[in-house]
Order: structure tokens, then sequence, then C-alpha cells
């Protein structure tokens, strides 16, 4: 009981400075939310150390290495920034608002599939999470696959904020997969960021011109229920609100190889659309691990 205890204590500082960051945010009107997001994360860019360095690793990837990778760096770590603060700020009661200054491309795909189980597969762009609530406008019940964080109060904290979003949450622990399939045999949609392999042991695609591995989820599932694999970006419009993209089906006949492989083609495609509003500031390639 005591080990519990001290677990507790342990955790509970770190949730409040969300729950406190929650409230602050929370006060503030769209644009100042915004503004302030952008300046906080691109302040932070100038103390975050490797993972700027990998920031602009991932930058000068996308774009070439030519380019002021340091620039694009700290532009990217302002779109996260807005990210953050947009995550701290939702409610609600600003969903209808929100929804309002959205904008999709690929409605009528989302409409054909929507009374069948689909597999949405996005990489880290934009706010991912508002996909949920463009998902509720179009009648879509969606659930979402996230990492189960070393803070367990912090977990379901996302959980609660995601849960506005219109998102249903699975954590990644042991019979997750099984919970999965079971909604995607139910007629759900699975939302699953799926440019990032947490285990090591996915799918080899080449992405941006050097081998590494993707989730090999989404395509697990689809081939075991036959539900369509959506390719979808969310972005950032340039002033309010958001812009989704969604693309055909993958190619089903082919191998998991193949699917990962044309997923991989269209992630690029999105990525370098707006490269700064790719929020993955860890190692992804092997050459990312080299000194």
């Amino acid at each position: 009981m005591v080990g519990l205890e001290v677990t507790a204590a342990k955790h509970l500082p770190g949730y409040l400075l969300y729950r406190v960051l929650s409230g602050l945010f929370g006060l503030l009107p769209e644009p100042a939310m915004r503004r302030s997001g952008q300046a906080l994360g691109w302040l932070a860019s100038f103390v975050a150390g490797d993972r700027r360095r990998m920031s602009i690793r991932h930058m000068q990837r996308v774009a070439g290495p030519d380019i002021d990778g340091p620039r694009m760096a700290r532009r990217a770590f302002a779109s996260y920034g807005r990210y953050w603060a947009e995550t701290f700020w939702v409610r609600p009661r600003r969903l209808a608002d929100m929804a309002a200054h959205t904008d999709i491309e690929g409605e009528d795909i989302i409409l054909a599939h929507r009374h069948q189980g689909m597999v949405l597969a996005l990489p880290h762009l934009g706010n991912w999470e508002a996909a949920g609530m463009e998902g509720a406008r179009l009648g879509v019940d969606l659930v979402a696959a996230a990492e189960s964080l070393p803070n367990p109060r912090i977990s379901e904290w996302f959980i609660t904020q995601r849960a506005m979003f219109g998102i249903d949450v699975v954590l990644v622990k042991a019979g997750a997969s099984t919970e999965l399939l079971k909604h995607l045999q139910n007629g759900r949609a699975l939302a699953l960021p799926s440019d990032r392999d947490l285990s090591g042991r996915g799918v080899k695609v080449k992405f941006f011109g050097e081998e590494t591995t993707f989730p090999a989820g989404p395509f697990v599932l689809a081939r075991r229920t036959g539900a369509p694999v959506l390719p979808v970006a969310t972005y950032f419009q340039s002033g309010r609100g958001h812009r989704f993209v969604v693309r055909p089906p993958l190619e089903a006949t082919g191998s998991v190889e193949d699917m990962a492989q044309e997923l991989a083609a269209h992630f690029e495609d999105f990525i370098r659309a707006e490269p700064t509003q790719w929020h993955l500031l860890q190692p992804l390639w092997p050459s990312d691990g080299a000194p």
C-alpha cells in the first residue's frame, strides 16, 4: 500500500500541471490560444536539444539538404505548440465552432465507407486528433489507439480530452489488438497514427529514401476483416481551423508489405505539402541513431 501511495504521489505533479495548463488555455479566446501556443513552441525549440536536432534532420530529409533546417525546425515546434495549446483549450461547447472552420477533401470517400469498419491511417500532422470532430459530424463512430503513458493520471486525462473530439481510446497494451479488432468487426472506424513504429517490429518500407518500419497493425487488422485502409492527413489552416485530406483505400489485393509501401508514398505526399506541421521529433530511421 505504501508503494502505491508513493507512486501516486510521484505522478500527481505532472497531472496537476496538465490540469493547470488546461485551465489557463481554456480561458483564452481562439486567436490568443493559437498564437500563444505557437509562440511557446517556438521558444521551446531553443532549449529542446536532441529533439530540435532531430526535427532539423527530418526537415532536411523531407525538403532537401539545402533548406534552412533550423528555421524550419523552429516553425515545426511552433506548430507543435499550437497542437498542445488546442489540446488544452478544447471544450465540448467549442466543437461546433471548430467544425465551422474545417474543410475536408475527400468527404465522399468517408461517406462511402462509414457504415462498415474502416482504418484511417494518419501521420503525425497538424492536430490529428481533430479528425474525430469531423468524423462525428459525418456520422462515423471513431476509435483510436494511443500510447500508454508512464503516468496513468495523464493517460486518463488524454482519454477524457480525446472523448471531447468524439474519439474513444484504446490504450496500447496487452489485449489491445483484440479490442481493436472487435471494434472494426462491429463497423467502427479506427484512427491509427501510422508513421512511427513504437515496437520496432513493424513492416519494412522505404520512406523518404531510407528503409524504416511502419506499424503493422493497420494492415493486419484490415486483412483480417476486409476493412479498407484510407490514407488521411490533418492540417492546420494558416489562420483558424483545420483542413483534412482523405484518399481512396489502399489496394487490398497485395501483401501487407505492398500496402505499407503504398501508404508510405501517400505519407510522403502529405508531409511534403506541409513539412513544418509534421510533429515527429524522435528518431525514425536507423541512421537517426548514428553518431
